[in-house]
């Protein structure tokens, strides 16, 4: 809202000063100061209302060190995610630009299945929550949503070209660039290929001419796919403290990086990847995102005064593989949220060992001595600080092989 006051203020009424405003860099900056500001100072107002509700997590008997006194810790902390990120949006982002409207969608969408998972297991006693069916209706609900807005919307558009753009120094150093030829496309970015463009659409190559109308038969149900996955990954990497909202604020950063210069003709020229026009107003709701994942740290690091919930971590991973699929960088989500596909596979393998030695032998046997695998280290007896700085360490290192992937081919 404040973007479009200070827009009025520079060319209507010619205001010195307020054309800064047009920068994403500078409304990106009060965005995440205004995002911690908010997480940190209110943030500790909401967990104050949480316990008056007596809205405490509930701990099952998992025979973790530390893990009772846990109980009654509030939980639903995600609301201080979701309210100190959409308030900074709403003041310095482009509400007309289609990305953020699709953010602020996820974020209230998947706030809310989370919100209501929560309220089940709180106040209706039911530590079972919302029954997973509901869950995966939501998400793809979601799914479909930003498949076909992604898809559809004449706004979103690509240029994959940037490399053959001409450039031209003129006297003034003036750098003279053509009009970029924007199109629509369902063309993704495969990491440590030189050519690294793919399009879905040459999946249905095969079908004869015309196929590329038919591209979103492919498209939507990926987009479904990346966002059930990851989003169910951040809701099992969220299980000790401060592990899911560190490992997220590293991912999204470096997401951050991927934005901006996709959203940069100059930048995305430079580095020959797909210029992607108006992505780079995304920044802006990243940088209040990442603010609010480092407030919440602020009292969710060891011992936690509050939990995310399924409010925090539902929105957490939604808004992460959203961000990746706008960017088109969803194939690097494995090696960038390597964190959640660890914790989500050792899930998968633990439960798949278990059924089918139970059916082989006639007694199930495990792989880890707990899943996720967070609880795994914690059963061998690591204390969780040390198991959550490791994993932070282990992010920190796959985030910056991520963003190498830009000139590493």
């Amino acid at each position: 809202m404040l973007y479009y006051l200070f827009d009025y203020f520079n060319k209507v009424l010619n205001l010195s000063g307020t054309g800064v405003f047009q920068y994403i860099t500078f409304r990106s900056s009060l965005a995440f100061i205004l995002s911690l500001l908010l997480s940190t100072i209110y943030g500790k107002r909401v967990i104050k209302f949480l316990q008056k509700q007596q809205v405490g997590e509930t701990i099952r008997e998992l025979g973790l060190q530390g893990q009772n006194e846990k109980a009654g810790t509030p939980t639903m902390g995600g609301l201080i995610i979701i309210f100190a990120t959409l308030i900074p949006v709403l003041l310095f982002a482009k509400l007309h630009n289609i990305y953020i409207v699709l953010l602020i969608v996820t974020t209230l969408w998947m706030g809310t299945i989370g919100f209501i998972d929560d309220y089940i297991k709180i106040f209706k006693k039911d530590k079972q929550g919302l029954k997973g069916i509901f869950k995966v209706v939501g998400q793809v609900g979601l799914g479909l949503i930003v498949g076909s807005v992604l898809y559809f919307n004449p706004h979103v558009t690509v240029r994959t070209d940037t490399g053959k753009t001409d450039v031209f120094k003129v006297p003034t150093e003036t750098v003279v660039m053509p009009a970029p030829v924007e199109e629509k496309s369902t063309a993704t970015t495969i990491p440590f290929f030189k050519n690294n463009e793919f399009d879905y659409a040459e999946l249905l190559a095969w079908t004869g001419d015309g196929y590329q109308k038919w591209a979103w038969i492919i498209f939507i149900p990926v987009v479904i796919f990346i966002i059930t996955a990851v989003s169910n990954g951040a809701n099992l990497t969220d299980g000790i403290d401060g592990l899911a909202a560190g490992t997220s604020a590293i991912s999204v950063l470096a997401l951050a990086i991927f934005t901006f210069v996709s959203g940069n003709i100059i930048f995305s020229n430079y580095l020959n990847i797909m210029y992607i026009p108006n992505s780079g107003e995304m920044t802006v709701f990243i940088a209040a995102f990442v603010g609010a994942l480092i407030g919440f740290l602020w009292y969710n690091s060891y011992p936690a005064s509050v939990f995310m919930g399924d409010t925090g971590s539902l929105t957490i991973g939604g808004v992460i593989a959203v961000l990746a699929i706008a960017v088109r960088k969803e194939l690097l989500i494995p090696l960038l949220c390597g964190i959640f596909l660890v914790e989500n596979f050792s899930v998968v393998l633990q439960v798949s060992y278990f059924k089918y030695t139970k059916k082989r032998f006639g007694e199930g046997r495990r792989i880890f001595l707990m899943s996720p695998l967070h609880h795994h280290y914690q059963k061998k007896g690591y204390h969780e600080s040390k198991i959550v700085t490791r994993f932070w360490i282990v992010a920190i290192m796959l985030a910056i092989l991520s963003i190498v992937t830009l000139k590493l081919r």
